[in-house]
């Protein structure tokens, strides 16, 4: 009689977690005669209670996927995966949502990476630091938030791209160049050694100073770009590791934007897909009855030295250039790059002229909050583009691949 009941019992709980799970069909449709790959479909999780783990199939074949708590609070909030279509192709993707306590996300091979780190004294090695945050902040008087952390702030990547984000006023994005489609930082730190060099590793291949780097957002005083300061405080944080997409976040509270107004939050979050040379950027504007409308700020990206400029005058502006990534021109070589950002319309103020310095627009808030796109090619890469023609080219088709997203239908069967 007992063994019978704890047989009924089980039965129950597997009644209970099948009634549990919620099923949905994905339709993904690429509008373009081009192929697509690596292409994000996101799901919102908000309509469908507390989900614990997903599993996405297509063609009965089970597709990675990845669940974001995107406010930290240890609900997710949204489910992500990424499409490869042909041109003009559809596909149906089959989505299962499980809430059971005992469920965990599945793991899937990372194709991006994220790291924070603060230096270990014990470790000589510059790339074998191993105290590993995922949060910092610092007062606004702190008097060097800049070397608080390895490598000067968070970085990501994805197998095309390297990214490290300055942990002080500037905020700036900084680059790191590959030779191969592979994830290289947690190997290198961004401070790549011999040995590794000679294996094939990448490294730093930029020049920043006190310019954009590659889309730094910014202030604007009506001249010139202004830094992120003074302020209350500032952070860096991770909020998702991948494996599909890294997602980061700079958090700066009680930023004096502009003289005699009002000081503003501001949360800027980069997301990072795997398979992309372009990285997503989202500013959100939080301080409560603080309306931004009439403020402006500015981003662009460095004018790299003697650098060819690109712009089609609707938010999309480049250039191709070479320089020393540092002012050590003997143990590093001259590098080449292209840099690429792309604004949508509705928040762009102006188009600056270029100058010693920086390739800038002004920009404006639409609803207290902006987005734009930044991408980028090192002429190390054998995957990559060499000339400042074809980079340019990318430019055009990365602006009409981006304003020509895959169309995602979610429906319950």
């Amino acid at each position: 009689m007992k063994k019978k009941m704890i047989t009924l019992a089980l039965a129950a709980i597997s009644v209970m977690t099948a009634q549990a799970q919620q099923q949905l069909t994905v339709s993904v449709t690429n509008p373009s005669a081009a192929a697509r790959t690596d292409q994000a479909v996101i799901i919102p999780l908000n309509s469908y209670g507390e989900v614990r783990r997903a599993l996405v199939t297509c063609e009965g074949k089970e597709i990675p996927c990845q669940l974001d708590d995107l406010d930290q609070d240890e609900v997710f909030d949204e489910l992500c995966f990424l499409a490869d279509l042909k041109g003009k192709q559809q596909l149906k993707y089959e989505v299962q949502l499980f809430d059971d306590l005992c469920d965990e996300p599945a793991k899937y091979p990372a194709r991006v990476f994220a790291e924070m780190l603060i230096r270990n004294d014990k470790v000589k090695e510059k790339n074998k630091h191993n105290n590993f945050i995922e949060a910092i902040t610092a007062r606004g008087d702190c008097a060097n938030s800049y070397n608080l952390q390895h490598h000067h702030g968070v970085d990501f990547e994805s197998e095309l791209n390297g990214i490290r984000i300055y942990f002080d006023k500037r905020q700036t994005l900084d680059l790191y160049g590959k030779f191969q489609k592979r994830l290289e930082l947690e190997a290198t730190q961004f401070y790549t050694q011999p040995e590794q060099k000679a294996q094939g590793y990448g490294d730093d291949v930029l020049w920043v100073g006190n310019t954009f780097g590659l889309g730094a957002f910014r202030g604007w005083d009506g001249k010139q770009p202004t830094m992120i300061d003074p302020v209350a405080s500032r952070t860096q944080r991770i909020i998702s590791y991948g494996p599909l997409r890294t997602i980061v976040e700079l958090v700066d509270k009680g930023w004096q934007a502009e003289a005699n107004r009002p000081a503003i939050n501001m949360t800027i979050r980069y997301i990072q897909y795997a398979g992309h040379r372009d990285t997503d950027v989202e500013v959100y504007f939080t301080k409560k009855h603080t309306d931004v409308s009439s403020y402006r700020f500015s981003t662009g990206v460095i004018n790299v030295k003697g650098s060819e400029e690109f712009s089609d005058h609707k938010g999309l502006r480049g250039c191709w250039g070479s320089d020393f990534p540092t002012g050590d021109t003997i143990n590093f070589k001259r590098e080449t790059v292209g840099l690429g950002i792309l604004i949508p319309q509705q928040y762009m103020a102006s188009e600056e002229p270029a100058n010693k310095d920086n390739y800038a627009f002004v920009v404006k808030a639409n609803q207290n909050m902006l987005k734009y796109k930044i991408a980028y090619t090192s002429d190390n890469e054998t995957f990559g583009y060499h000339t400042a023609k074809d980079w340019f080219n990318f430019l055009k088709l990365w602006r009409k691949e981006v304003e020509q997203p895959v169309k995602v239908v979610i429906t319950k069967p």
